[in-house]
């Protein structure tokens, strides 16, 4: 070896040595954040015979993509999960103490002891009072279930705009990487913020990643709507202000396809967006048909009926309408107006007393034609009315033939069931995700015992380059003495 190539290789090992110092420094400094990919300095040798570095991030494609699906499933299930629990909470939470189902069994308590008294005026002024208990608990629940889907609707509007933005920067760490070949310039901080944007990306709409040439990268969602080639595609919503009973949300629409709620209590939804459009289009609707169902069998099984025609006459429960409804169907937002009939409330000038009489309507709908005060006939007729089966609307996804009573503890029980099938998907939903995100991160992420062990190497590497330098230095004083 000569002087010249000597003086060459050691150039090589402090150039060298720097470059992997500096990498290993930047691991280290790095530690801890989750959106870093390691890198590691690797030597290699050229064309002409010289030893250069070259820097190479830790990419593990396959593991990326299972943790984005990870992150999306989880983003949803946790979603759905919390919609679920809000609705809970509209119903009393564990104990369901501001259920319709409990003012119900009060209120069939109310009309038994009504019954063994029909002459109580005391015991009649309980059973309406316990009855308006039951209306304003169907009215109070419509209303914190339709406000759950008002705020449902906010957070989309907020994902959506997120999501746009995301997509916006996504677009700029896109370019970042594909130019970086052509400038030469190190695409590794670019493709940092790439991968962390797909995270961020992936927790709102689940996707798929496609890498073409120059490393560039298009986005599909879940169910293959492109939402990313080359420039982000639109993503657009329009919010309602409120929302009533017979609202409709508006659609997500994704390069002007519409995305599709998540079904089931295991959420097929993939992202925030899907399971929120699920709690607001899916989950609270059924809850408020449910409502709507217990309110209609209310105003059915206390109405009057005509001793002339047979008519039928709303009695202690009315609703807006102030109809009697006549078929097993859904009435869209009559839990939100029923309530009890004012000339039953003493104060409001009624008489409690009607409804053991009947004539709520009129004359024509007396039933206790004798004027007796122990007569109890149309208390009982009330009381059988609220334990015997009758049809429901299957639509409210609870049995569609029971007793009014049963109807609204299965209600409690339809609610009860779907979370806590959705709570359990979630336990195993945030497993998956904390797996795949353990996986992803040894294999990516900054390990020190690794990077020290690489940093005590190159102390090795530097410390031979200075052995050699000053095997050199020695040489060539000895050249010098000699000329």
């Amino acid at each position: 070896m000569t002087l010249s190539s000597a003086l060459h290789a050691t150039r090589s090992i402090f150039n060298n040595s720097g470059t992997q110092s500096s990498v290993i420094s930047n691991n280290i400094a790095n530690q801890g954040n989750e959106n870093y990919v390691r890198r590691e300095a690797k030597i290699t040798v050229s064309s002409e015979g010289a030893q250069v570095v070259q820097i190479a991030r830790a990419s593990e494609p396959s593991l990326q993509r299972y943790l984005l699906a990870s992150t999306s499933k989880d983003a949803a299930q946790q979603t759905l999960v919390k919609g679920l629990e809000g609705l809970k909470t509209t119903i009393g939470g564990n104990d369901y103490d501001s259920s319709p189902a409990t003012y119900l069994s009060a209120l069939h308590s109310a009309m038994q002891t009504y019954a063994a008294l029909p002459g109580s005026t005391t015991g009649a002024q309980a059973a309406v009072a316990a009855a308006q208990d039951v209306a304003n608990s169907l009215n109070n629940a419509t209303k914190a279930i339709q406000a759950i889907r008002a705020s449902a609707d906010k957070e989309i509007a907020s994902d959506v705009d997120k999501l746009n933005g995301l997509l916006a920067q996504f677009e700029t760490a896109n370019n970042a990487v594909k130019s970086s070949k052509a400038t030469g310039t190190d695409p590794n901080d670019a493709l940092d913020q790439r991968d962390a944007l797909l995270k961020q990306i992936s927790q709102i709409v689940g996707i798929r990643t496609v890498t073409r040439d120059n490393n560039d990268m298009a986005l599909y969602t879940s169910d293959g709507t492109t939402l990313f080639e080359t420039i982000p595609r639109s993503v657009t919503f329009k919010p309602t202000g409120s929302y009533t009973a017979e609202t409709t949300g508006n659609s997500v629409y994704i390069d002007g396809v519409p995305l599709q709620a998540g079904d089931g209590a295991t959420t097929t939804g993939q992202g925030t967006l899907q399971a929120r459009l699920q709690v607001r289009d899916g989950v609270v609707p059924t809850y408020q048909k449910q409502l709507d169902e217990l309110a209609r069998g209310l105003v059915e099984a206390f109405a009057e009926t005509s001793s002339v025609d047979g008519s039928k006459a709303a009695g202690l429960f009315t609703w807006s309408d102030g109809t009697v409804p006549d078929d097993a169907s859904v009435v869209p937002g009559i839990a939100g107006t029923i309530k009890v009939n004012e000339a039953l409330i003493t104060s409001l000038g009624g008489n409690p007393h009607l409804l053991r009489d009947g004539g709520i309507n009129g004359d024509d709908y007396v039933a206790n034609t004798s004027g007796g005060t122990g007569y109890s006939g149309n208390i009982d007729k009330y009381l059988l009315e609220l334990t015997t089966s009758r049809d429901f609307d299957p639509s409210s996804a609870v049995d569609s033939k029971s007793s009014i009573l049963q109807f609204a503890s299965n209600s409690i029980g339809w609610l009860e069931g779907e979370r806590s099938r959705a709570t359990t998907a979630a336990e195993s939903t945030a497993a998956h995700f904390s797996a795949s995100f353990a996986a992803y991160s040894n294999e990516t992420g900054v390990n020190m015992d690794e990077e020290l062990m690489a940093m005590m190497a190159v102390e090795q590497s530097y410390k031979a380059g200075t052995k050699l330098l000053n095997a050199i230095n020695d040489m060539l004083d000895q050249l010098l003495r000699m000329t």
